[in-house]
């Protein structure tokens, strides 16, 4: 039976369902909209957004995973829709290695979401999303390391496993579709609840020619954004993702502290807090809000069995996000999110 050294160990948690889901994800899932719900394209008060992200997991573990993301979307047509309605178009680009590098995986999507407002004034609205993806998986079979091939002296062996080159590059296409609600209160109360499918066509993906086909991953979201004082607001927000029988909870917030209170129009926040994924992480996180970008950086801090082999490192992340707003665009009525 084929094994890999490192895979093996670090696939047996990840799809164990204690864990992750199967699909590469990120712990400040509220900061990147794209790879979260389809219906999030261009829900920000803007007419341009610009977001990234970068993820180290289990970084003791041989660079287990690293995955890293970057998007931007922007309204459509803003001057010919209704002022409560928008409609807007995202393109998204994200990278995974896996295994040091044994595993890469690439993803390029568009999206395209149509925000409908439901009272006269926009504050409550409802939105529907669809994402196209075409995702290229590559396997580095030179860094493959078999049982056939373990010696005293180490994996020096040569190994009998042969590989047809027309598995070890795998492209298909991929369909991704969301929904959302989402309303603002008193003008400063804003909350949001979503849902979304990915994996909608079930591509077939294996790379020893088996008839495989990648499940659906399923995610409901939520969160708020309200104020607690005169200078501090609080964000929370929840996830909860099923894919395949491995499926993940993460909730949490953060509180921001305005730390130039007078300056009403042009703030510059403060955020700290923590999130949960259950039976895995703690998740504290820093953030600063200044200028329409928004920074983040967050660490997981393993709680579960695997604490004893990553050292409690679960893994860094970073985000940012910009929001382009001339002073000529017309106000939207967006939760924070």
């Amino acid at each position: 039976m084929m094994r890999l050294r490192l895979t093996i160990f670090v696939f047996a948690f990840s799809i164990s369902g204690i864990v992750v889901a199967q699909d590469p994800h990120f712990s400040q899932f509220f900061a990147s909209p794209l790879t979260l719900n389809p219906a999030l394209t261009g829900r920000f008060d803007g007419n341009m957004r610009i977001a990234g992200n970068y993820r180290n997991q289990w970084p003791t573990i041989s660079n287990a995973f690293q995955t890293y993301t970057a998007s931007v979307d922007f309204a459509i047509m803003q001057n010919r829709l209704p002022e409560i309605d928008r409609w807007a178009g995202g393109i998204m680009a994200l990278g995974d290695q896996q295994a040091d590098g044994v595993l890469k995986n690439t993803y390029y999507g568009f999206s395209t979401a149509y925000h409908k407002g439901l009272d006269e004034d926009g504050y409550h609205q409802v939105a529907v999303g669809f994402q196209g993806t075409f995702a290229q998986k590559r396997l580095n079979t030179t860094n493959l390391k078999f049982e056939d091939q373990l010696r005293s002296d180490g994996f020096t062996g040569i190994t009998a496993e042969i590989f047809n080159p027309a598995n070890v590059n795998i492209n298909y296409f991929d369909l991704n579709a969301g929904v959302m609600f989402s309303g603002v209160t008193g003008g400063s109360v804003s909350y949001y609840a979503g849902g979304s499918v990915y994996h909608i066509n079930k591509p077939r993906e294996s790379f020893t020619g088996a008839d495989f086909a990648l499940q659906p991953r399923y995610t409901v979201h939520g969160g708020a954004y309200f104020p607690v004082g005169q200078t501090t607001v609080l964000h929370t927000s929840a996830l909860y993702q099923n894919q395949s029988g491995a499926s993940e909870t993460v909730i949490g917030g953060a509180f921001g502290l305005n730390v130039n209170g007078t300056d009403e129009l042009n703030p510059t926040t403060f955020y700290a807090g923590s999130w949960y994924r259950f039976g895995d992480a703690i998740i504290p996180y820093i953030g600063l809000e200044f200028n329409s970008m928004r920074v983040g950086a967050s660490y997981d801090v393993n709680t579960s069995a695997l604490k004893s082999v990553s050292n409690s490192r679960g893994g860094f992340e970073l985000s940012i996000i910009y929001v382009h707003r001339p002073s000529t665009d017309r106000p939207l009525n967006c939760p924070r999110f």
